[in-house]
């Protein structure tokens, strides 16, 4: 490395962009810091790193052409798990920016620490080695990819496991890499490959029987706890090999590899994924802050079996532990992220499918291996309802509200999952609503970007499925409660389909309409609000060919037109926009479906209080014709709608009152009168229609 010594230049000239690079260098190489000098090094490098890019548009070299091997050297092996975790941290992000401003140069200096530190073969080199492409794996997946699967590496590490002499740090080292490793497709292959039967031998080692092998070949020999230690493998060594275990069990079970020729007919017994599961969840429970980490990784990954999510939603004391673990997580941590996959996969329900896409998958499950593929029963819909309820018990919630305050843009998307599952049981939303969801998901979906459509999706609709089952007086009352227009937005954005998705789901459609409906029964400055923010996308789910959807958008707009202001807005002031939508209410009232027409015949009702809308009725070709086959449908309820109409429309002022008078006698109203009168038996319909009929006989 250049000595910045021998540079040329007055004191008070400030130091240009290299010299500042290997100054920090030099500092890094000297040793004995204290960590946030180090640290503070590091953060500053990083930054003339991350800057660097900017510097090479306008024409400046590269500061990466002073950084030689030695300088990397220093980084990497700031990346050593001796490190600090602060230090590491610090590391780990120069590290990113160095080959990400470096490019083919800095990738070529890496993988020759990596392969020169490998074949050096000494225990602090093969633990730097490790550590570094644990932590580069994520950040340049294929170059370490490429380094990992090196011809003979992975089947050297086997008999570097086996050494009668363990060292802790080496093997921890060595497992932290193949743990992140198994995030490769193909990496994972030849993990499973070179790997898993020493893994095997690690995971099952019984410590009792190592010092009895011990004591066996020397009765005389001290047993000291030290070297009894390097004789065998550490706990923590042990847990992260099931760790590594699990992710290749997981991933042979959902996908298995086919088989040629016959099996052989004694097979090795392996550990599987049940048995891991069991010896995480003791982890777990015995409290040991120092088995946390691997036993909340390990369960992320064996949780996503149907079996061994029975067996954990089961047991309560791990549920209760698993909560106060998320509970007593740092904020935006490894361990939150993993406790929360847990509780998803707990509460994940299997995506819906229609008859035909189920059929094809059963084919192509019968075509592909012989029909072994079918779904898991313990993962059918009221297997995970049960489980939810479980969860929910153990005391998930308040917990969940609380971790989403300080949460990361994944960790948000993972608690909208759980509380979409939770929403799911029409039990529980009056529970979680209680117990602040409605505020986190309103929050959550404001805070969640753009991008994150996925997650801002399922949580209006989870929103929507919480209103439609409470009343949103309980949930938006009092001082400091959330506005009930602020779930407005939220609601309306999940009114059009997803257009991303391969299949057109109208159910979260369907649910925003319904809580909308539910708000929209409360206040006048609800309604106003919901008119001004989802009138269209409301007014198109009128011509929608699913009848639920019709109706449901339809009662929403009955109840919308109880405010006389948005009602003459809307209807009554006189356009073509306006005289389309009575035509569209009054053909609605003539649908098939009864649904449709007894939610339409309930707007009429409403929307016929007004003179101007009387007359629209009243001039439309088939308007006063519909309106009576309502006062003739053979439901009680319709023919109460149908009298209202007849009567509202008769009881109008001037021209309007006076059109609709004439339009319904010569459709034959005195007859459908007197049909509804003598069909009904409510006391409320015969005294409507006898109103009506005294209107039609008045002059």
């Amino acid at each position: 490395m250049a000595n910045v010594a021998e540079s040329k230049r007055r004191p008070s000239e400030p130091l240009g962009r290299q010299d500042q690079t290997l100054l920090i260098f030099a500092r890094l190489m000297e040793g004995g810091k204290e960590d946030d000098e180090t640290v503070r090094d590091l953060g500053e490098l990083t930054r003339l790193l991350n800057d660097d890019p900017e510097f090479t548009k306008k024409g400046e070299l590269s500061i990466t052409t002073v950084i030689d091997s030695d300088c990397v050297d220093t980084i990497l092996c700031y990346l050593d798990m001796r490190q600090p975790d602060v230090v590491r941290g610090h590391a780990t992000l120069c590290t990113s920016a160095y080959l990400k401003a470096s490019g083919d140069d800095g990738s070529k200096k890496l993988a020759a620490f990596f392969h020169e530190r490998v074949r050096r073969g000494t225990y602090d080199d093969y633990i730097v080695a490790f550590c570094v492409a644990a932590t580069i794996f994520p950040i340049v997946p294929d170059l370490t990819s490429e380094l990992f699967l090196s011809e003979g590496f992975l089947s050297s590490l086997g008999s570097l496991m086996r050494r009668k002499w363990k060292s802790r740090k080496v093997e921890t080292a060595c497992l932290e890499m193949l743990n992140a490793a198994c995030m490769n497709t193909a990496c994972r292959e030849a993990v499973q490959k070179y790997c898993v039967e020493w893994l095997e031998e690690i995971v099952d080692q019984d410590p009792e029987d190592v010092v009895k092998t011990m004591h066996a070949i020397d009765p005389d020999m001290h047993l000291q706890e030290g070297s009894i230690s390097m004789r065998r493998h550490s706990l923590q060594v042990q847990n992260l090999a099931a760790v590594v275990l699990a992710k290749l069990r997981v991933v042979q079970s959902v996908a298995p590899t086919p088989k040629s020729g016959p099996e052989p007919r004694i097979q090795p017994a392996t550990t599987s994924i049940e048995d891991l599961s069991k010896r995480f969840t003791k982890m777990l429970l015995e409290e040991d802050p120092d088995y946390v980490k691997s036993s909340i990784e390990g369960l992320a990954y064996a949780s996503l079996q149907g079996k061994v999510k029975e067996e954990l939603a089961r047991d309560k004391n791990f549920l209760k532990r698993l909560v106060k673990t998320l509970d007593d997580a740092p904020p935006r941590s490894p361990l939150i992220y993993g406790t929360l996959s847990i509780f998803a996969n707990l509460t994940k329900y299997m995506p819906f499918e229609t008859e035909e896409e189920r059929r094809i998958r059963q084919l192509k499950s019968y075509a592909n291996a012989s029909g072994k593929l079918q779904p898991d029963p313990l993962n059918d819909n009221d297997r995970v309802a049960e489980r939810c309820k479980l969860v929910y018990e153990a005391g998930v919630t308040p917990v969940l509200v609380k971790q989403s305050r300080s949460g990361s843009v994944a960790s948000l998307g993972i608690i909208v999952s759980i509380i979409s599952s939770l929403s799911m049981s029409p039990s529980l939303r009056g529970h979680l609503a209680q117990q602040g969801v409605v505020r986190l998901l309103i929050a959550v979906w404001t805070a969640l970007p753009e991008a994150e459509d996925k997650s801002r999706r399922a949580a209006a609709q989870a929103l929507a499925r919480i209103l439609i089952s409470t009343n949103p007086a309980l949930v938006f009352g009092g001082t400091r409660s959330t506005p009930q227009s602020t779930a407005i937005r939220p609601l309306t954005s999940i009114l059009t389909p997803d257009p991303s998705a391969d299949r057109r789901d109208l159910l979260p459609t369907f649910e925003a309409l319904m809580a909308l409906t539910n708000l929209a029964s409360t206040d006048d400055d609800t309604r106003r609000a919901i008119i001004r923010t989802a009138w269209d996308e409301i007014e198109e789910q009128l011509f929608n060919t699913n009848s639920r959807v019709a109706t449901a958008a339809v009662e929403l707009v009955c109840n919308l037109v109880q405010n006389p202001e948005e009602t003459i807005a809307l209807f009554g002031d006189g356009t073509c926009k306006s005289e389309n939508r009575i035509k569209v209410i009054v053909a609605l009232a003539d649908a098939e479906d009864p649904k449709t027409r007894s939610a339409a015949g309930g707007a009429l009702a409403s929307l016929t209080g007004h003179d101007v809308v009387v007359k629209g009725v009243a001039k439309l070709p088939r308007g006063p014709e519909i309106v009576l086959d309502m006062c003739r449908d053979d439901s009680e309820d319709m023919r109460h709608r149908g009298a209202v109409v007849v009567r509202n429309m008769l009881a109008a002022e001037g021209e309007a009152g006076k059109l609709a008078k004439k339009k319904l006698l010569e459709k034959g109203a005195v007859e459908a009168l007197t049909e509804c009168a003598k069909k009904s038996r409510v006391e409320a319909v015969v005294q409507t229609v006898v109103q009506a009929a005294e209107l039609l006989a008045s002059g």
